[in-house]
């Protein structure tokens, strides 16, 4: 995201099913809500996995670089569990000290963008390598993620589990830590992107879209959508949450 005038924004991220790296390289100051109202975010942001409506609001010119993970594909880079990250905007400076806030340093002295995502590229890759012990669980989280959205969102979780050779109770250690969440709730927050798409792309009724999405009735689909967006399906506009809007 980049502006070349100074500019108020006012919007709400709602739960995606993915991580995020945001680099703050401009003069804008954002903030986002914490337990007491509005917090400012950090110059090198980690948005863990959202699973309520967070607001967000920034004032000035912005000049931004994020970078979003498929939502197992983080673990490559952190050595922490995920689920210790969600619902918050945490300082990646914390996290991986020394390291990031080199890589800020040298992005914001850098005036090319294609220079930028090259430095950004070849940071991650390094991290990359550091974790290779990790590779075969990482892997087989991808392989599951992918059958799971495959059949619709509508998996049985004890079935995936057998057919990995692994238990239920195992494959929901493992998504906590890769993931953040359990395959439950990942199974809804993709469920509920898949209806956000739809709701934003047609003009089909409300009927139409629960059922493309995969939920058995409207009711229900009318419940999740308010748990995750904080609004009703038939409040919800993709002019009114253009970020959000933006990056499903």
């Amino acid at each position: 995201m980049h502006s070349d005038v100074s500019m108020e924004i006012g919007d709400t991220i709602f739960p995606s099913g993915y991580v995020e790296i945001v680099f703050n390289l401009g003069e804008a100051v954002w903030q986002s809500t914490a337990k007491n109202g509005f917090q400012t975010d950090p110059p090198v942001e980690f948005l863990g996995q959202i699973t309520k409506p967070m607001a967000i609001r920034a004032n000035g010119k912005n000049d931004l670089l994020g970078v979003r993970f498929y939502a197992h594909a983080i673990s490559f880079f952190l050595d922490c569990d995920m689920w210790e990250l969600n619902d918050e905007i945490a300082d990646m400076r914390d996290i991986l000290q020394e390291p990031i806030q080199a890589l800020q340093e040298k992005l914001l002295n850098e005036t090319s963008f294609n220079k930028k995502i090259e430095l950004v590229e070849n940071f991650l890759l390094n991290r990359l390598s550091r974790n290779e012990n990790r590779l075969n669980r990482i892997t087989m989280m991808g392989g599951i993620i992918n059958d799971m959205e495959r059949s619709g969102y509508s998996s049985n979780i004890a079935d995936i589990a057998s057919r990995y050779g692994i238990s239920s109770r195992y494959l929901q250690k493992l998504f906590l830590e890769h993931v953040g969440v359990t395959p439950k709730l990942y199974n809804k927050i993709n469920r509920f992107r898949h209806s956000l798409r739809h709701i934003g792309t047609n003009q089909n009724s409300l009927t139409s879209v629960a059922y493309q999405a995969g939920y058995a009735d409207q009711s229900h689909f009318i419940r999740d959508f308010k748990s995750f967006a904080g609004i009703t399906p038939s409040e919800y506009s993709p002019e009114h949450f253009p970020i959000s809007a933006a990056i499903l």
